[in-house]
C-alpha cells in the first residue's frame, strides 16, 4: 500500500503577495525637495529641479516599476499663499491631485524648522480623512543626527496637534540616495491591488513637448532666481525631423519660445551679446538629447507676454 501525502500550504508560510498599482503624490511647500525625490525614485530626470521655489507647474507623473508593484508618482507644485492668478491655479492643481491619489507624501526639509507654510499644508491634509499620509523628511544629508531627531519628534507632534496619525515618518536624502528604496517599500503596501497601469519601460506620461519645454525653463531659470523666479514660461512651437538626413544620422529641429513678462527682462535672459541664451541652449539641449535619444538642433527665441501670470487668456495660451 502506498501512502500518499498532499502538501498543503502551512498558515505560517506567507502567501505570494498580490501585485499592487496606484498613485502617490508628494506635497509640501515650495522647494521642499519633491521633484528631486521623484527623480531619485524613478532613477531618471522626469521632474525639473532648481534652487528657487515654485519651479514645478505641471503635474509630472514618474513611474516606478517593481516586480511587486507599479508606483506612479504625481509631483505637484508647492502649495503656497497665491499672489497671482497663476498662483491660484497652481494651488487648485494641488488640491485636485490630493483628491485622486492613493497615498500622500508630505515633504518637510530636515534643515528647516516647521513653519507657517508647513502648518498651512498639514491643516489641509488633516481634512483628508481616508487617504493615508506619510511624512517624508527630506535633505537629511544637510543635518546632524540631533537636528534630525528633533525634526522627527516635531513632525510626529504636528500630526497629533491636528488630530491625525502619520502612516509613517521616513527620513530620506535623495541627493545622497539614503533610504529612497525604503520609502518606495513603505509606499507600495498602501496602494490598491491590481495590474500595472503603464507599459514596462515608461517612466512618465508627460507629453515630450511639455518635458522639453520644462528642461529649457529649468536651464533658463539657473542663475536668475533673484530677478525672474516666476516670470519665465516656455512653449515648444515645433518639433520636426530635419529633411535630407541619412537614416543613421538623424537630426531633430526644435523651435521654442521663452516668454517673459516685461521688455526689461529680455536683456537678463539673453545676456551680453546673447551669451546667456546660448548657455541656456547648450545646457538644455544636452538634457533633451538624453531624453529623446537623438541629436537635436535647438532654436530659442525670447518673447514678451505682458503680465502673463495675471492674464487668463495668456495663461491658457501658455498651457496653465
Amino acid at each position: 500500500m502506498v501512502a500518499m501525502s498532499v502538501r498543503t500550504q502551512s498558515s505560517e508560510q506567507p502567501a505570494e503577495s498580490a501585485h499592487r498599482a496606484g498613485f502617490a503624490c508628494f506635497v509640501g511647500r515650495p522647494n521642499a525637495g519633491k521633484s528631486t525625490l521623484t527623480n531619485a525614485l524613478v532613477g531618471q530626470k522626469v521632474a525639473i529641479t532648481a534652487n528657487q521655489p515654485q519651479t514645478t507647474r505641471h503635474t509630472v507623473r514618474g513611474i516606478v516599476h517593481r516586480p511587486d508593484a507599479q508606483l506612479i508618482l504625481v509631483d505637484t507644485p508647492g502649495l503656497h499663499k497665491p499672489r497671482t492668478l497663476l498662483g491660484e491655479r497652481l494651488n487648485d492643481v494641488v488640491r485636485t491631485t490630493w483628491a485622486e491619489v492613493d497615498v500622500i507624501g508630505f515633504c518637510l526639509p530636515a534643515n528647516e524648522k516647521i513653519g507657517p507654510g508647513d502648518r498651512f499644508i498639514a491643516k489641509e491634509l488633516a481634512g483628508i480623512r481616508k487617504t493615508p499620509k506619510i511624512a517624508i523628511v527630506t535633505k537629511t544629508d544637510l543635518v546632524d543626527s540631533k537636528t534630525l531627531a528633533e525634526q522627527l519628534i516635531a513632525i510626529d507632534q504636528l500630526g497629533k496637534e491636528l488630530g491625525f496619525e502619520w502612516a509613517q515618518i521616513v527620513p530620506v536624502s535623495a541627493v545622497g540616495d539614503k533610504q529612497v528604496g525604503l520609502l518606495a517599500d513603505l509606499l507600495v503596501p498602501l496602494l490598491p491591488e491590481g495590474p500595472a497601469l503603464y507599459p514596462e519601460g515608461d517612466l512618465t506620461d508627460e507629453p515630450e513637448q511639455v518635458m522639453i519645454a520644462e528642461l529649457i525653463r529649468e536651464a533658463a531659470l539657473e542663475g536668475v532666481r533673484d530677478e525672474l523666479p516666476h516670470s519665465i514660461a516656455v512653449v515648444v512651437e515645433e518639433m520636426l525631423p530635419r529633411e535630407d538626413r541619412p537614416a543613421d544620422r538623424p537630426l531633430l529641429d526644435i523651435h521654442a519660445n521663452v516668454y517673459i513678462e516685461r521688455p526689461s527682462q529680455k536683456g537678463i535672459i539673453i545676456g551680453p551679446k546673447g551669451k546667456r541664451l546660448k548657455e541656456v541652449g547648450i545646457k538644455s539641449r544636452k538634457h533633451i538629447e538624453a531624453l529623446l535619444g537623438t541629436p537635436v538642433f535647438l532654436d530659442l527665441h525670447v518673447k514678451v507676454a505682458k503680465d502673463w501670470q495675471r492674464d487668463p487668456k495668456q495663461l491658457r495660451r501658455l498651457g496653465f
